[in-house]
């Protein structure tokens, strides 16, 4: 089972980690454009097992998306890969704007 961080502990993360987790965000293009974490590396979900050499498997990595089931199924697919710190964040992207920051665009 992946490892859930919620909005609020991936803020302090952000914050105070060093280094900071890789962000990876496995919406849609047309996702992104409505709202996005900033620094956040953008694979659609569809083309991750293609680019995942895109990410260092020895950082963490937290796995993004709307609300939380396309980016666990994704931090599955990279813990099958080899990666040993993969968060998956609950509640997605909407979680984020809900509760860290209700200025964000939400759909």
């Amino acid at each position: 089972m992946v490892r859930q961080v919620n909005p609020s502990e991936l803020r302090a993360m952000l914050a105070g980690h060093a280094p900071a987790p890789q962000l990876l965000d496995v919406r849609e293009p047309w996702e992104l454009d409505i709202c996005r974490l900033e620094g956040a590396a953008h694979i659609p979900m569809r083309r991750v097992p293609s680019e995942v050499d895109r990410l260092d498997p020895q950082r963490p990595v937290v796995v993004i998306c709307h609300h939380g089931i396309r980016s666990q199924q994704v931090a599955l697919y990279l813990e099958h890969q080899g990666f040993q710190q993969v968060l998956n964040l609950r509640g997605g992207i909407d979680g984020w704007a809900r509760d860290v920051d209700p200025a964000m665009a939400t759909y």
